[in-house]
């Protein structure tokens, strides 16, 4: 006789309904796990934002959006700097600035330096140019220091140089004052004549700027400082000591149009009246009021200039106009930490790719640069 459940059912009955219940839920478990384990992985679900709150946005996508990019293809002399340097010091802020070689492709510029180009050319960005792309031939030595590399002379759309007339003149310049400036006052000085020289090789183009500095110091005090002659200037020292020299020697290494370097830069900035050696005043002239320097070409021969410094030492009044222009200009100090010197240059060229969008022909660098 068969048993019977409290439901009704024979229990052998109920047992295999179970059993069979069991079986298909097991079936079904199984189809479902194995759907989601062969599953395509979900897109990324963005978090809810309480109110006030902002999705996190990817920085690099936003500098570069509508922003041209200048790819620096190789560091001038290895000297690294931080690359947001443009906007910190200069303001300058108009393309996105990279030395990310994956971005070649893409870049609307590419920075070549000069001196960092190896002979046959291996180390150069590949050929041939997009069409789209500029690249930018960056030198700011002078032609007497310029090493000439066969081939590479119809490579480049656009100069990066000293020059005035490249494409793109790299230079820190006077600024003009909306109002007179009545507050400047002459440093303190306990020198008459300075100078800091740092190179002195005779392959340099040296060889003026020596020879007249040794008539020079025959009739006046010098004070000499710098690698050269073993006093070498920590950089906090550098600002400091030109000021605190009536002159400063701003003797350039090569005569050459435009060639007017930090040498004069130095003791506008510092509070110093320039002595220069270089190129003829009216070139000078173009950066700077004339009466705010002393041209080694004004005077017949060295000891009359010395013999004018010694009569301005004297005359404070006649001393103090050399100093008039700054009522109406106004002079910025040059980086001098050696890793920066190069910062000016690469965000010159940051600011022209910014600004000018418009074609330019490859020319002959050479035939401009040494003509």
């Amino acid at each position: 006789m068969s048993r019977t459940s409290l439901t009704g059912f024979p229990v052998g009955r109920l047992t295999g309904t179970v059993g069979i219940a069991g079986l298909v839920s097991l079936t079904l478990l199984y189809f479902w796990t194995s759907l989601l384990t062969n599953c395509p992985s979900q897109r990324r679900q963005f978090k809810q934002l309480s109110d006030g709150q902002h999705e996190e946005k990817n920085p690099l996508a936003e500098e570069t959006l509508g922003k041209p990019v200048l790819l620096l293809w190789v560091w001038p002399e290895n000297y690294r700097f931080d690359l947001s340097d443009c906007k910190t010091i200069y303001n300058i802020d108009g393309c996105h600035l990279t030395d990310d070689r994956a971005l070649y492709s893409s870049s609307d510029a590419v920075l070549v330096f000069h001196k960092a180009i190896r002979w046959y050319w291996y180390n150069l960005p590949p050929s041939p140019r997009p069409s789209f792309q500029k690249w930018i031939w960056l030198h700011v030595e002078s032609p007497t220091n310029t090493w000439k590399i066969p081939g590479i002379e119809n490579l480049f759309n656009l100069t990066l140089s000293y020059r005035e007339d490249a494409d793109i003149p790299v230079r820190l310049r006077l600024t003009i004052n909306k109002t007179p400036n009545e507050d400047f006052k002459i440093p303190k000085k306990d020198k008459l004549v300075c100078w800091i020289v740092s190179n002195n090789a005779p392959s340099t183009g040296v060889g003026r700027r020596n020879a007249y500095y040794n008539e020079l110091k025959k009739h006046v005090n010098i004070h000499l400082f710098g690698k050269a002659y073993g006093t070498f200037l920590d950089y906090k020292s550098y600002y400091p000591t030109i000021a605190s020299c009536k002159f400063y020697l701003s003797f350039e290494n090569s005569i050459h149009k435009d060639y007017i370097t930090e040498k004069f830069n130095g003791p506008l900035s510092a509070g110093t009246v320039p002595v220069v050696l270089g190129p003829p005043r009216k070139n000078y002239e173009r950066f700077a009021p004339g009466d705010a320097f002393i041209h080694v070409d004004d005077f017949p021969d060295a000891k009359s200039l010395a013999e004018y410094l010694m009569q301005l030492d004297r005359d404070e009044d006649a001393y103090r106009r050399y100093f008039n222009w700054r009522r109406h200009f106004s002079a910025r100090p040059h980086l001098i930490v050696q890793n920066q010197e190069f910062v000016l240059a690469i965000c010159t060229a940051c600011d022209h790719v910014a600004r000018h969008k418009e074609y330019q022909e490859a020319h002959d660098i050479y035939e401009w640069f040494f003509n």
